[in-house]
């Protein structure tokens, strides 16, 4: 009985004869959750590249590239452009010793020019200013603006990022700041054809995505160019930032060392061997880093100005299709008739073994 009792006592209360082990904790898997996606297991397309398709395509590509090569390289030479390159000419012959010194004196920089059109320009005729070894894409350059100051009234006096040239000596804030305004292109041109003069239009130079968004039209210049040194062009406080074509356009920064800029529009057609007199000033500073300066006029086609460089492109890659296309041809018609034999040879012991009487 006491046995039994034992028994008894010891089943209703478990817990008298020890807890039990407690559960193993659930090993953490990093085995991803599975998915079609996961497991590259997407319905795919895999096709068979046989010597017919390859040929094939390549033939394709080059019908469809030559066609579009020639069509933009014969836009492009339509496309009349005119360049002239001043920065040495302008420059006084005594004074070419020492050009630095002469661009930041007080002499006159005026300059005449005189250019002959070679191919009648229908209008408009865009005029370019050209800069080389210019690196407007310098990182502290391309950093040097604010554009919260640019686009509204209450950010005036904001200038971070524009050092050195956010404030003036006396600690007010520059309007426009930064270096990018600060070295404003400040070379002008006057036209005149037959001692008549030729119009510039200088509206509408702009991106309109620019005039509209990036600066503001209750934004004025102040305290622009008030310092020591100058380091281009001023701008008049009378007109707000987003009718400042000129300043738009240039701080637009360029993306290589040698890029153009829009100047303005001739609205009339020049005529074959016509001379255009040019009055330049000769005031932008680039001597100091061995810059050059070119003055271009230049009419656009439907694909834009001139750029052999995409007709070229076009045709070079088509014809090398043209060139793998031929090339994979005859290399796949020679392997086929050099296997021609041997299955002839083949087919002719298969033949005879099946005539063979038994």
């Amino acid at each position: 009985m006491m046995n039994s009792n034992a028994a008894s006592s010891s089943t209703a209360n478990p817990d008298a004869a020890g807890s039990p082990d407690p559960p193993a904790p659930r090993r953490s898997s990093k085995r991803p959750k599975y998915s079609k996606f996961t497991q590259q297991e997407l319905p795919a397309c895999k096709p068979i590249l046989t010597p017919k398709w390859v040929i094939l395509t390549f033939l394709v590509v080059g019908i469809a590239f030559v066609p579009i090569g020639i069509t933009s390289l014969l836009a492009s030479r339509d496309v009349v452009e005119i360049v002239d390159r001043y920065e040495t000419d302008c420059i006084p012959v005594a004074n070419r010793t020492d050009k630095v010194a002469f661009i930041q004196s007080n002499a006159s920089k005026t300059c005449t020019r005189q250019i002959t059109v070679t191919k009648h320009m229908k209008r408009p005729v865009y005029v370019y200013y050209q800069l080389d070894n210019f690196y407007q894409n310098h990182r502290r350059y391309v950093k040097s603006r604010n554009d919260e100051q640019l686009k509204k009234r209450s950010k005036t006096s904001e200038t971070s990022q524009c050092e050195p040239e956010d404030t003036t000596p006396d600690g007010k804030p520059i309007v426009p700041c930064g270096l990018i305004a600060w070295s404003l292109f400040n070379d002008t041109y006057t036209f005149s054809r037959n001692k008549r003069q030729l119009t510039v239009n200088k509206n509408g130079i702009a991106w309109k995505s620019d005039r509209d968004h990036k600066f503001g039209k209750e934004v004025f210049p102040s305290n622009f160019q008030n310092g020591t040194l100058i380091g281009g062009a001023h701008l008049d406080e009378s007109i707000p930032l987003s009718k400042q074509e000129d300043l738009i356009v240039w701080m637009r920064t360029a993306a290589l060392p040698t890029f153009r800029k829009l100047y303005g529009k001739i609205e009339v057609d020049l005529e074959e061997n016509d001379i255009i007199d040019v009055i330049l000033e000769n005031n932008y500073n680039t001597y100091s880093f061995s810059g050059k300066k070119k003055l271009v006029l230049s009419t656009t086609s439907w694909l834009g100005g001139k750029n052999d460089f995409l007709g070229i492109a076009y045709l070079t890659v088509g014809g090398l299709c043209f060139f793998l296309a031929l090339s994979f041809t005859i290399v796949y018609l020679a392997t086929w008739r050099s296997f021609l034999p041997v299955m002839e040879q083949k087919s002719r012991r298969a033949l005879s073994k099946f005539l063979e009487p038994e």
